[in-house]
């Protein structure tokens, strides 16, 4: 195991840079081809319309910073109350692995609570600035 242990950092890259780079992909989209969209969406599902930038400050600005390890319990909070009401505003009534279902946005919201439990590991910004993953 303590081999195992040694490499825990790496798998915390890896959880910090695919979830990272999948919500900085999803607020890109946002910013540069359907803001007006998302605004309207977030409006018609009952919530403010301001709400909808900031969803989308913490899938882009929170991935950036997921991936490069700073910030990452406050990203990564922001990234799991993110995908937590997409999963209950849009995607509950489509069921678990139905079309549009809930599934991804429920293991990105969990990848994040690891992130929040966790820090950003050995390989991050956090952890050279001596933060240790905060």
């Amino acid at each position: 195991m303590g081999f195992l242990n040694r490499l825990q950092p790496l798998g915390l890259l890896a959880l910090r840079v695919v979830l990272g780079l999948i919500m900085a992909v999803h607020g890109w989209q946002k910013i540069h081809g359907g803001m007006s969209h998302h605004v309207e969406m977030v409006a018609h599902l009952g919530m403010p319309g301001w709400l909808a930038y900031l969803s989308i400050a913490a899938e882009f600005l929170g991935g950036i910073l997921l991936i490069v390890g700073f910030g990452t319990r406050i990203a990564a909070l922001l990234v799991m109350v993110d995908m937590l009401v997409a999963m209950v505003k849009v995607h509950i009534h489509n069921g678990l692995a139905g079309q549009g279902g809930y599934q991804n946005v429920l293991a990105f919201a969990a990848m994040a609570f690891c992130l929040i439990l966790t820090g950003a590991g050995a390989i991050s910004v956090d952890w050279l600035m001596g933060n240790r993953g905060k």
